[in-house]
């Protein structure tokens, strides 16, 4: 079996080893050695990558107890090898992962809450709980990470013997057997884990919860820690900073700006609509009365507007009343009537002459479609 290095030091991020085998698979190979600092995928956290020698690890995977490490290139066996992590990922990893458990320790501390789920992605990590948690609770539990972090406690990862594992009143998802890896934070929280972490909670860092949403009738908290909550912090910076600008209001007052500028957007909407519908009764006033169709094409016309024009002209017609509102390259909207036409009776007709989907009463549909007005002037004249 592979002597695991990252279970005695999680910070080694060179090594060097023995390879015992190496077999084809896909478009690489799979290699194992003797000893191995990379971590396989488990518990949440993906694998470690990096290089063997000359060969780029992609993966690594455990199967049946022994660590596969699948490269780009082949490795003879028998050859002494040196392994390099990606010192900067295997990092940043042990620090999302041991913020994890701070969070998650203290939520079971606090709140008697239980983590049933965990998944850490490229963009960041999710906890899933039992319950939900006010975004009071959600507050607290922040700060008292953050605490721990400032407090700088020993992380301490050992295997205990049976006879004291049996005493220990430690957090799993599942039930184990066999040895059992835990990891505990000292006051914090004592959990069965078979991952790499930190050695002390200050070189956990920053620890910012993003986003909490019900699921499964507890909640999915969305987090992330260290250098990657630095990285999304500067990010959500440089955000505010340009919306500040934006608005010219102060960084401190954007909620402020905002939500001056969306009363602001609501009223020229309401401006908007109302001329478009003025517009629209000119319009149509000035249309003449024809035997046969008033079909009109508009770029910006709402859906409202669109239906008070087809109302008002289907009373200057003794065929159809259609409005399109859009272009050629975007598709329209339409709405049609007619007081001399079952239009719903048509429909069908009208939607394949038109490359359109739509429905409605005898009297009006209306839908959408993907014909040029050429081709849905064509049509509707065919009518």
């Amino acid at each position: 079996m592979t002597e695991r290095l990252y279970y005695l030091d999680s910070h080694c991020l060179r090594f060097l080893a023995v390879v015992t085998g190496c077999e084809p698979v896909g478009d690489g190979w799979a290699v194992t050695l003797d000893r191995t600092a990379f971590f396989p995928e488990g518990g949440g956290q993906l694998a470690d990558t990096g290089r063997i020698a000359e060969a780029a690890v992609r993966d690594v995977q455990e199967k049946d107890g022994e660590i596969w490490h699948y490269t780009d290139w082949p490795l003879a066996p028998g050859t002494a090898v040196e392994g390099v992590l990606d010192g900067e990922q295997r990092l940043r990893r042990m620090q999302n992962h041991s913020g994890e458990h701070i969070v998650s320790g203290w939520a079971h501390r606090l709140f008697g809450v239980d983590n049933v789920g965990f998944h850490m992605g490229v963009d960041g990590m999710t906890i899933d709980f039992n319950r939900e948690l006010t975004g009071e609770e959600l507050q607290r539990l922040e700060r008292a990470a953050n605490e721990t972090v400032r407090a700088d406690v020993p992380i301490r990862c050992f295997f205990p013997s049976e006879d004291e594992l049996h005493t220990l009143d430690y957090r799993s998802k599942k039930e184990l057997s066999g040895a059992v890896r835990l990891v505990e934070i000292e006051g914090v929280d004592l959990c069965a884990c078979c991952a790499p972490h930190v050695s002390r909670t200050g070189e956990v860092g920053l620890i910012k919860l993003l986003d909490a949403q019900r699921h499964r009738g507890g909640v999915r908290l969305t987090l992330i820690c260290g250098m990657d909550a630095y990285d999304a912090v500067c990010r959500m910076q440089q955000s505010v900073t340009e919306v500040s600008r934006a608005l010219s209001v102060p960084r401190e007052r954007i909620a402020e700006g905002v939500a001056r500028q969306l009363g602001e957007n609501a009223r020229q909407k309401e401006r908007i609509a109302a001329l478009s519908l003025e517009l629209v009764r000119l319009r149509a006033a000035a249309a003449e009365y024809v035997e046969g169709n008033h079909i009109v094409f508009d770029e910006t016309l709402d859906e409202v507007a669109l239906r008070e024009l087809v109302n008002l002209l289907m009373d200057k017609c003794g065929g159809l009343a259609a409005a399109f509102s859009g272009s050629d390259k975007s598709g329209y909207r339409y709405i049609i009537g007619s007081k001399h036409v079952d239009l719903r009776a048509n429909s069908k007709a009208i939607n394949t002459a038109i490359s359109g989907r739509g429905g409605g009463k005898p009297e009006m549909i209306q839908g959408s479609c993907t014909a040029d007005a050429a081709t849905i002037r064509a049509a509707l004249e065919r009518l």
